[in-house]
């Protein structure tokens, strides 16, 4: 009985390299992709959540740094 040849590692990682992206390639095409309406109105509640938590932290820290003012100053 000949023993059966194992294939080389390079060989083997390419393999499952090619199975891998074959497998992405298949499951991308399940995913429901958003319209482009969808995408822009995401985006802006985004920014516009993003300037609200910039501005909200810019006011406490404001607040805070005058307050620790008058209390450094005395």
């Amino acid at each position: 009985m000949a023993a059966r040849k194992k294939p080389g590692k390079f060989k083997e990682f390419g393999g499952r390299t090619i199975k891998f992206f074959r497998e992405v390639r298949t499951e991308l095409k399940k995913v429901l992709w958003p319209s482009r309406s969808e995408v822009l109105f995401n985006t802006g509640v985004v920014l516009v959540t993003v300037v609200l938590v910039a501005v909200s932290i810019w006011v406490i820290d404001s607040v805070v740094t005058q307050v620790l003012k008058l209390l450094i100053v005395r």
